[in-house]
């Protein structure tokens, strides 16, 4: 007996949070009847009981109509249509115009700078110390000493 009111509490305890998850989170024009903070509260003070209100009730299932399209102010040649093909030409043209004239705009304080001059290839060469292996490299001879290298620290 203990174990179906365990469960039905659990069941009772998902059910409301389902309900107010719900309620909480849907759009305030789907709630009918009250206002959608007053069905969170009733929800919460009526358990189980508000929470089959809610979905009996409160919650409104039919689809909210999208708001209607409206075209966009800045540019007042916006119809919705196409623009003709002369329109659009024109239209191409003084975009052009515009974008030349930034490109050929020069600023206070800013000069025509010429083209730098172009860097010929450079023949990559090996080093002398390459070449030639220094003492260091080599070896220690029994007739020689071993050369001492300085730290420059």
């Amino acid at each position: 007996m203990v174990r179906f009111v365990i469960i039905a509490v659990v069941i009772g305890v998902a059910f409301t949070l389902y309900a107010l998850v719900d309620a909480a989170m849907s759009d305030a024009r789907r709630a009918r009847g009250l206002s959608k903070p007053v069905w969170v509260v009733l929800i919460v003070l009526l358990p189980v009981i508000g929470a089959s209100l809610w979905f009996t009730i409160g919650k409104d299932r039919g689809p909210i109509a999208p708001p209607p399209v409206r075209a966009p102010d800045d540019d007042p040649r916006f119809s919705g249509g196409r623009m003709s093909d002369d329109e659009l030409d024109a239209h191409m043209r003084e975009l052009e115009d515009r974008l030349r004239e930034l490109d050929e705009e020069t600023f206070p304080g800013e000069e025509a700078a010429p083209a730098p001059p172009r860097r010929r290839a450079r023949r990559r060469t090996v080093s002398r110390a390459r070449r030639e292996p220094s003492a260091i490299a080599r070896p220690a001879t029994p007739t020689s000493p071993a050369p001492r290298r300085t730290d420059p620290r």
